[in-house]
């Protein structure tokens, strides 16, 4: 299992657009992968998921992911984080 920690710095933290992006980048590997927030865990495959734990600016948040692509799969996420100014 691959985990990394993210500190969330958009202002307006994980909303509508970044979170689609985040399920569509999740969305390309066969692995789990769960976004962790406030004690509660959920699919980041699962738009309706990542919407519902309401993450706002200067969250801290986990996404772990299980299977033979679990480092990609980080990797990837950790791109989008950064690219879309989400998170450091």
């Amino acid at each position: 299992m691959e985990k990394k920690e993210f500190h969330i710095i958009a202002e307006t933290g994980i909303h509508a657009r970044p979170a689609t992006l985040l399920v569509q980048a999740a969305s390309k590997f066969g692995s789990d992968i769960n976004l962790e927030y406030n004690g509660k865990s959920v699919n980041l495959k699962s738009i309706m998921g990542v919407m519902s734990l309401g993450v706002g600016q200067g969250a801290d948040v986990t996404i772990s992911a299980e299977g033979d692509d679990e480092k990609e799969a980080i990797a990837t996420v950790a791109e989008t984080m950064s690219k879309e100014g989400l998170a450091e």
